[in-house]
């Protein structure tokens, strides 16, 4: 048995902010896959993730027990494929804020829902949100609470703008230019995140009355403004934004970010080479960067390893 593949996501825009309701933007990133697969040899990393997909599948069962809304899963072949030596075999790096839990969780949605919603019927805002809910329960198994954006992502392919909590669409983004000299890039911090603490902090972070009002003021607009000037290719406007949103992000969310990218995400903020912002939750995994000028960036950025995800 071999499964389709299940790719990573980047999302652009939106780390944190749509907590609150702002805008996100979110795109498939074809670079990492993943797909489920069975064998009697198991590698420990194959191992490890077969003992993660038994514990999934009893989290599974006792959903279906507990939650009306959650649909049917065909929970004997899931345990008995477990059994067989089942395990999710991922070029997606853990902890790196790509959606390595996202792309399991939206294969196994794919191969055990009983009366599942397909990629290829007709996806109203309302399936969509039936889906982002089902993949949110699913995945909380991996980080205690999920939103259901990453399997949604994975799931469908397809780039997803977030206007709020309720309102989800598949978004067209402006095609890529081979030749164009801005890139939107991954910067490795060679770090693993996790992100159960980082949410932590942002949620203590919220009890303060200083906070808040910056989140809603500078966080959550200049989001906003990157995510319009993304979609309508207003490459000036979004750049402005982008380095707004990295100041207040190197201002506000100091614990998320290494403390050896500190002074990297300031010099890039006063040479204007490239402007470096939260990738996911943060705290270790890649940073993501956007530069009008790639070359520039990568001698600016010349010890790291810069991977492109986009190109304007």
């Amino acid at each position: 048995m071999k499964g389709p593949l299940f790719y990573s996501k980047i999302l652009l825009f939106g780390e944190y902010g749509i907590i609150k309701d702002s805008k996100g933007l979110s795109i498939p990133y074809n670079f990492y896959k993943g797909a489920l697969k069975i064998s009697t040899d198991l590698s420990d990393q194959a191992a490890q993730s077969n003992k993660n997909l038994e514990r999934l599948a009893a989290h599974i069962e006792a959903l279906q027990d507990t939650d009306q809304d959650f649909p049917k899963f065909d929970i004997a072949s899931l345990k008995s494929d477990v059994e067989a030596g089942m395990y999710f075999d991922s070029s997606i790096p853990q902890g790196y804020g790509v959606g390595s839990s996202g792309a399991l969780v939206a294969a196994i949605y794919d191969k055990y829902a009983i009366d599942k919603i397909t990629v290829l019927e007709n996806l109203t805002r309302k399936k969509l949100l039936v889906l982002k809910d089902i993949f949110g329960k699913m995945e909380s198994f991996f980080h205690g609470k999920s939103s259901g954006l990453d399997p949604l992502n994975s799931y469908l392919s397809l780039p997803i703008l977030i206007n709020s909590k309720e309102d989800i669409e598949p978004a067209g983004i402006p095609s890529q230019l081979a030749t164009g000299k801005g890139a939107v890039f991954l910067l490795d911090s060679g770090i693993v995140g996790e992100t159960a603490p980082m949410v932590n902090i942002f949620m203590e972070n919220m009890k303060q009355e200083g906070f808040r009002s910056m989140l809603k003021d500078k966080f959550v607009k200049y989001t906003d403004m990157c995510v319009e000037d993304f979609l309508s290719g207003d490459v000036k406007g979004l750049f402005g934004n982008v380095k707004k949103l990295s100041h207040v992000v190197l201002d506000n969310f100091k614990p998320m970010i290494p403390s050896q990218f500190h002074e990297l995400w300031k010099k890039g903020l006063d040479t204007g080479d490239y402007y470096l912002k939260l990738c996911g939750s943060g705290g270790g995994g890649y940073i993501l960067g956007f530069t009008e000028d790639l070359e520039k960036a990568e001698k600016t950025l010349e010890d790291y390893k810069l991977e492109v995800v986009y190109s304007f």
